[in-house]
């Protein structure tokens, strides 16, 4: 078809006679005027939605790839924790399965004592900690309370 038209205008001798298709000549009734080209501007419409459709269409599948990305990332956290403690455990399951630790553990934490070693036990580390001397006998620790009035009294002089 499109052979026939152009056909048909050289056959006349007018080698732009497409240009003249578009533009109106100078010799018509509205000399100087240039038509509005509406394939132009239907084609831009249609590429426009046909862009914005694209747009519209990807828009959830690459917020649900980001978010479930973002998910396994989290889920890889998880994992690496969940490894530490699971080596964490097997090296305590290893350190209770060791006589000696145990023994250390049972000494140190409940204090007991095996019966060729002589224990002592230190209730008080420092020698006079918060004893009242009596005037006519031993010291005595002062009651609970007095020790946290005696406590709140100092916290609240200024220095």
């Amino acid at each position: 078809m499109a052979d026939d038209r152009t056909g048909s205008a050289r056959g006349r001798g007018d080698e732009h006679a497409d240009d003249r298709d578009e533009f109106d000549d100078e010799s018509g009734p509205e000399a100087g005027q240039r038509r509005a080209n509406p394939a132009l501007t239907s084609r831009a419409a249609i590429l426009a939605v046909v862009m914005c459709a694209i747009a519209l269409s990807l828009a959830y599948p690459v917020r649900e790839y980001i978010a479930q990305r973002k998910e396994i990332a989290d889920l890889q956290r998880q994992e690496a924790a969940a490894r530490r403690q699971v080596e964490i455990l097997a090296q305590r399951k290893q350190q209770l399965g060791d006589k000696s630790y145990i023994e250390r553990e049972a000494t140190r934490r409940l204090h007991y004592c095996r019966p060729d070693v002589k224990c002592y036990i230190v209730l008080r580390g420092r020698g006079d900690d918060g004893r009242q001397a009596r005037k006519d006998g031993p010291t005595r620790t002062p009651p609970w309370y007095e020790t946290l009035w005696r406590s709140v009294e100092a916290a609240d002089r200024p220095r």
